[in-house]
């Protein structure tokens, strides 16, 4: 059976389900997880730059030829034009994200938040997500973040009063919830798979079959796999409260038809007019989409 190296991203438990159903399997492949970049992905980020996140390792520094990722949209195309792999055009997620701050917090609406830094992991969703939701409430230049890394390290600099707010996605949002944190701003955005140019696109395909047999078996019976959330909360937090899975919300779902050429065109844009196309090189759709 050929083997598929993962890096799961925790904003969904896909992964998870393909894995114990067998999914995976049923399709040829046998997939191995690589914990040391998933771990990485969820802890802090301080003291890097961009092209040095767990996350870029595997390209910048490992030069892994097939490991599988996936990120947010812009993120995933960035990423992509930096030289860091191709976008998986094929198919795409769907995935909460929100901004919390404490209970006694004096914030309470988006408009609260000028001028106040929110906690993202650098050129990830939950940095993305922050100017795509808030220039509807303010000019791009009240529009503050701060570069804290991961989920596990977002919810933790909340909690410990060293940032007012904090940019979640799954499962941080349902931790949060369950720990009295408030929402004051939600929403979903789209995610992208990437991999090594060079990547098998038969394992690739395979892989991708096998989540779509998760997301059917998903919304056959959600129930059944809330538990498989306990992979995905980070180590300091898995004593930290007696978490309800069964609470827990689906997190991403996983959509097997094709992204338009116009939201790679859009992401473009946005991420240009938020000053964040420094590290962009290739811009062209064909050269950095990957079809399997």
């Amino acid at each position: 059976m050929r083997k598929v190296r993962v890096a799961p991203k925790g904003m969904g438990i896909h992964e998870f389900v393909a894995q114990e159903e067998g999914f995976f399997a049923a399709e040829g492949v046998e997939v191995e997880f690589d914990w040391k970049t998933f771990r990485g992905t969820q802890s802090s980020w301080k003291s890097y730059k961009y092209l040095e996140r767990p996350q870029d390792k595997p390209y910048t520094e490992q030069k892994d030829g097939s490991l599988i990722q996936c990120a947010c949209a812009w993120g995933t195309i960035s990423n992509a034009s930096a030289g860091m792999g191709r976008f998986v055009q094929d198919c795409y997620g769907v995935s909460p994200w929100a901004i919390f701050v404490r209970p006694e917090s004096k914030i309470r609406r988006p408009e609260d938040l000028k001028d106040v830094p929110i906690s993202v992991g650098m050129r990830a969703g939950s940095h993305f997500n922050v100017p795509y939701r808030l220039e509807k409430y303010m000019p791009l230049a009240n529009v503050k973040t701060v570069n804290t890394g991961g989920f596990g390290a977002r919810l933790k600099a909340l909690l410990e009063g060293e940032v007012a707010a904090a940019s979640l996605l799954p499962p941080q949002i349902d931790m949060a919830r369950q720990l009295g944190l408030r929402c004051v701003i939600e929403d979903e955005f789209h995610t992208l798979w990437w991999v090594p140019e060079t990547a098998n696109r038969e394992d690739v395909r395979a892989y991708l079959r096998g989540l779509e047999r998760a997301e059917k078996a998903l919304d056959a019976d959600l129930a059944k796999y809330l538990h498989l959330w306990k992979i995905a909360i980070p180590p300091e937090f898995e004593n930290l409260h007696p978490w309800d899975f069964s609470r827990f919300s689906r997190g991403e779902r996983f959509v097997y038809q094709p992204i338009p050429r116009s939201e790679f065109d859009e992401v473009m844009q946005q991420v240009e007019r938020w000053g964040l196309d420094d590290y962009l090189k290739e811009r062209s759709f064909e050269r950095l989409a990957y079809r399997v």
